[in-house]
């Protein structure tokens, strides 16, 4: 099928925190939607059956609780009443976002996701009803190609956003197409933990899904491209995640991944937004999925020379290294329960400095969830305190192969090139009780070669 994501430069508000009328927040939020329409006409002309938005791409961040309510729309989170917000926008107040959304795909005939603010009233007898009487969500919404809103689903892992209350349960949302069969979706930082997103998957079988988020890349185990394609591969899965575009803030890469190719987009440079358009194979056999222990080769851990361990923090968590010297070599490196091994050969010799890394415990740096970490990374220097440090170019090529003895089945496998770019492994898996990562001649230098396992019982 033919799929489309968005990366879109939101017009932000110069002063979120300030109280506006809905006159002046529909304002700032129609130039959005302007941009949205286009982008729709554009993804239809080239054939897209879905497009796929990003999170607060139409209001914006940073706001409050109450200065974020002249932007929420009024939904309605029940499945039971079918609803046509173009063809019926008479039925609710306060519903001229979902309009316009729902306009445009029907008139262009696509299937469209986007995220928006919403609100719904509650009683005080509710135990969850917040003081001021309402609830405000960070919600993503589907239309199918004639206009009706199929699916709903409320962001469960909020991120600093003291504007939106957490759902009282997790939502598990699914909308069915002609094209692909059925879509699940989830938003932003859902994607690191297990309700709802794996739990979602997991229990549907689910081989699509649609992703708006607002990332703030952090190298090098968490820059969006890396990790979506990561999620892609680990669950065997297509994803179509659509991200906002501001460099100053870190904030781009979107793209369209399948477990073997993918379609994606990274720009620290330049501004405006960016629409990609891909034709990727529907998923229907399960293939083995790499969580499941498949049988790959490990090569024999022969003896193993010891360089000097050092301690270095990377992405806010105490990793435990070993410098990666020389031409070719064997390592291991080990910290609570997790080894981590690495067989190398650099193909490309140059004096820059690569370490293996392991970190196996709780992170607790913006959101708290257990980690196990076997990363080959790039220094950011010379010298030992640089490994950890973003990094963004590399000319060395290495061959390697990199396993570990990971305690969790949830390993999300990162392979990252010079310039944020993504290369694929050439065998991954399971093998006695080690997952294990390999690659011969990456595509340009190596940034990162990464096991990231999600421990969720211990979070």
């Amino acid at each position: 099928y033919v799929a489309a994501v968005y990366e879109h430069e939101s017009i932000l508000s110069p002063n979120p925190t300030a109280l506006v009328d809905r006159q002046s927040a529909l304002e700032l939020m129609g130039r959005n939607l302007d941009i949205y329409e286009q982008q729709v006409v554009a993804a239809a002309r080239q054939g897209a059956q879905i497009i796929v938005f990003p999170e607060d791409g139409i209001h914006g961040f940073n706001f409050t609780r109450s200065s974020i309510y002249p932007y929420l729309d009024f939904v309605l989170h029940s499945q039971s009443v079918k609803w046509n917000p173009c063809r019926e926008p008479y039925l609710f107040n306060d519903t001229e976002v979902l309009q316009r959304l729902s306009c445009m795909a029907l008139k262009n005939k696509i299937f469209l996701v986007a995220n928006l603010g919403t609100k719904q009233p509650c009683e005080h007898t509710d135990p969850h009803c917040p003081s001021d009487g309402r609830y405000q969500f960070n919600t993503n919404v589907a239309f199918d190609d004639d206009g009706m809103l199929v699916a709903t689903y409320r962001k469960h892992n909020l991120y600093f956003e003291y504007a939106f209350d957490t759902p009282p349960e997790p939502d598990y949302k699914l909308f069915d197409t002609p094209f692909a069969g059925k879509f699940g979706m989830f938003t932003c930082f859902d994607i690191l933990f297990f309700e709802p997103a794996v739990n979602l998957i997991r229990q549907y079988n689910l081989k699509q899904v649609v992703y708006p988020t607002a990332w703030m890349n952090q190298l090098p185990l968490l820059s969006a491209v890396e990790f979506q394609q990561a999620f892609a591969t680990a669950f065997n899965i297509n994803i179509l995640a659509a991200n906002i575009h501001h460099p100053t803030l870190g904030m781009t890469g979107s793209g369209i991944y399948t477990p073997v190719k993918s379609f994606i987009y990274h720009n620290m440079e330049s501004y405006g937004g960016k629409l990609i358009v891909a034709e990727i194979p529907v998923i229907t056999t399960d293939y083995k999925t790499n969580l499941e222990k498949t049988s790959g080769r490990v090569s024999e851990k022969g003896s193993v020379q010891l360089p000097p361990l050092f301690y270095a923090e990377m992405m806010y968590d105490n990793f435990t290294f070993v410098p990666v010297w020389g031409e070719k070599g064997e390592l291991q490196v080990c910290a609570n329960t997790l080894c981590c091994y690495l067989s190398f050969r650099r193909v490309v010799l140059t004096d820059e400095l690569y370490a293996l890394g392991v970190f196996d415990g709780l992170h607790t740096v913006h959101g708290t969830y257990y980690v196990q970490a076997c990363a080959l990374v790039k220094c950011g220097g010379l010298s030992f305190s640089t490994c950890g440090q973003e990094v963004t170019d590399a000319t060395a090529l290495i061959d390697f192969q990199l396993w570990g003895n990971m305690s969790t089945p949830y390993i999300f496998p990162l392979l990252l090139t010079s310039g944020v770019t993504l290369d694929f492994a050439d065998h991954m898996g399971w093998k006695n009780d080690h997952y294990f990562i390999s690659k011969n001649r990456t595509s340009s230098g190596l940034l990162t070669a990464a096991l990231y396992g999600r421990w969720y019982e211990k979070d």
